[in-house]
């Protein structure tokens, strides 16, 4: 579903219950690993802990979500660690300009 083409499915059910069954018989192995990538960026920006269940009920909607809602949004003020938001750089060839 996540990636729109046929792909390796997963070798076991990766979350318990109906959601985890669900997840294994419409989840790749890629899409899943996409989703643990996004569930730690969602845990490290909101500073959630895994073991509260507060934070457990909002990953589990948010897995929801991600493969089978809307998708799974970030944080508004997220910036990926690739992007660089650091000051612009000066061509230096134009500093006499």
């Amino acid at each position: 579903m996540l990636l729109g083409v046929e792909a390796d499915g997963l070798d076991y059910v990766p979350y318990p219950g109906p959601l985890g069954q669900r997840i294994y018989e419409n989840v790749s192995k890629e899409g899943w690993q996409r989703w643990v990538k996004h569930q730690t960026m969602l845990l490290n920006e909101y500073r959630l802990s895994p073991v509260d269940p507060k934070a457990r009920r909002f990953l589990v909607a948010e897995m929801e979500k991600y493969f089978f809602g809307g998708g799974s949004e970030k944080p508004a003020d997220f910036v990926a660690p690739d992007q660089d938001t650091g000051p612009s750089k000066e061509d230096p060839s134009k500093e006499d300009e």
